[in-house]
């Protein structure tokens, strides 16, 4: 493993970017591969004047002649994003509003998370897939033609499911293919298949399930946990989101790129257990690092308030950091935090802090570390929107009780053995004056205690930077400083006769 703390500067000219998804470099193609009708289409009708072009890394390199395309065709003017501040998945609305965009256009893969700032569209590419071989992968795996199977896709893949669900829905009844939708409540547009039938609906008794941008249906009387989940894609953080989040369900996978399918031997089990780990660290913290992860997901500050709300109630100390790109070095410049919450959407939510100094959690994961009322049952929850208020998996802080101000819960570390005390009814959180100073009154007397998490880590460190040594320098008027530059000031030069001799020309 390399240095954590450190990264060559030589590793930044080496480094080089895969491109992977894009079949050409001609006109024609990119004008199927990148939509571009469509896409004119839906600038013109709304007569958009600036139009931000947001590409991931391994498109930027047909990010010019896409944004002359369209610049050809509407007379608008467009605006090429790149190297997007969090995850290229997400929309980056920030950028866009600098350069005051109208639109936004996002290119290649996306996490579907909800945006609310400007009108946006969705342009996914056309990765190549033979149906033909993934409904073969599809029989092979579910020989039962009455298997309950719901189907998954990564959404550069969208362009051809309306052909596979015709070769799988005649032989397996049961099969549900899983559409492509936005939030009703964002501007959002998708750039839909005329194969797909976006409106199928076989009973009116049928439950709708709408998540991670897709919307399938469940048979009256059934649950998700009843069928079985096959994905089409790679295997990424798309797929690591959606077996997490439906872990009781089996999961087989088709990758187009190497035409095999196969069932997903990732032990969930395994990988929920480590997430657990985190949440016992996190009911040992004391400081709490909120990370800002997004700048574009709907609802993203009403989660910050209620994670720094949630904190405060714990008994624990949250400082917030807004910092791009999470990586080991950036985190390891705080030793103060105990334990970091990311906010990001759910793709990105997961991250793997086993490279880190301090554990990185979600925020369900810091609920169920604060909240006494939230259980851990196994569900798990990666999209922090179902988390707030009115949502699918809210639940609500215990309200102190006046009653038992005095009482406090303890229960032992899991990690380290000792007693800890969850401190949800104290006095201060009724009252609501831990907020407004940071001295409370020890004791009946005059005794006073600084409450201060970070200046109390500041007290216990061996280095706290320079000596102040206040009281011991007398004061003294400003004189003249030195002037010149750090290598020959020149008061230095004064009685030198080596520093005063001046170079000679050859």
């Amino acid at each position: 493993m390399t240095d954590a703390f450190s990264s060559s500067s030589e590793a930044v000219l080496h480094r080089t970017v895969s491109v992977s998804i894009t079949t050409g470099s001609h006109a024609g193609n990119l004008v199927q591969l990148y939509q571009i009708a469509e896409t004119c289409h839906f600038i013109s009708s709304n007569r958009f004047k600036k139009v931000a072009l947001q590409f991931p890394d391994e498109l930027l390199p047909d990010a010019v002649q896409v944004s002359a395309e369209i610049e050809n065709e509407t007379k608008a003017k467009t605006f090429i994003l790149g190297d997007t501040s969090y995850g290229s998945c997400c929309v980056d609305e920030v950028a866009a509003e600098h350069v005051r965009a109208d639109c936004i256009v996002h290119y290649g893969p996306s996490c579907l998370s909800p945006c609310r700032r400007l009108p946006l569209l969705y342009v996914f590419g056309k990765r190549p897939i033979d149906v033909q071989q993934c409904a073969a992968a599809f029989k092979q795996l579910y020989p039962d033609c009455q298997s309950h199977v719901i189907v998954l896709y990564d959404v550069t893949y969208s362009h051809a499911i309306g052909d596979l669900r015709m070769l799988l829905c005649d032989i397996y009844p049961s099969v549900v293919v899983a559409l492509l939708k936005t939030d009703h409540s964002c501007i959002a547009e998708l750039i839909q298949n005329s194969c797909v039938d976006t409106d199928h609906i076989d009973s009116q008794d049928d439950r709708v399930i709408f998540k991670f941008g897709r919307q399938f249906t469940v048979k009256a009387g059934q649950s998700v946990d009843n069928y079985s989940m096959f994905y089409i894609g790679q295997e990424g953080l798309t797929l690591t989101n959606f077996m997490m989040t439906w872990n009781h369900c089996a999961f087989s996978s088709f990758n187009p790129e190497t035409h095999t399918g196969r069932v997903e031997s990732v032990k969930i089990n395994k990988a929920l257990m480590k997430r657990y780990y985190a949440i016992e660290q996190a009911k040992d913290a004391s400081v709490v690092g909120i990370l800002v992860g997004t700048l574009g997901v709907a609802n993203y500050l009403t989660i910050i308030e209620q994670l720094k709300d949630i904190v405060h109630k714990a008994g624990k100390k949250s400082y917030m950091f807004a910092m791009g790109k999470i990586n080991v070095p950036k985190l390891a410049n705080f030793l103060e935090i105990d334990v970091y919450v990311l906010v990001a959407c759910p793709e990105n939510s997961l991250l793997d802090s086993s490279e880190f100094y301090r554990p990185v959690v979600t925020p369900y994961e810091l609920e169920l570390a604060c909240n006494k009322h939230r259980e851990w049952t196994g569900e798990y929850v990666s999209d922090f929107r179902d988390l707030l208020p009115g949502g699918s998996s809210y639940v609500g802080f215990p309200e102190p009780d006046q009653s038992a101000i005095e009482e406090e819960t303890t229960d032992v570390s899991l990690i380290t053995g000792a007693l800890r005390t969850c401190s949800t009814t104290s006095s201060e959180i009724i009252n609501g004056t831990s907020e407004s100073s940071s001295l409370v009154s020890r004791n009946q007397t005059l005794t006073m205690a600084n409450t201060n998490t970070a200046a109390s880590f500041l007290a216990g460190r061996s280095w706290q930077g320079l000596e102040p040594k206040l009281g011991q320098t007398p004061v003294v008027k400003a004189v003249e400083g030195r002037r010149g530059i750090a290598i020959a000031y020149e008061e230095e030069g004064v009685g030198n006769k080596d520093a005063s001799t001046p170079l000679q020309k050859s």
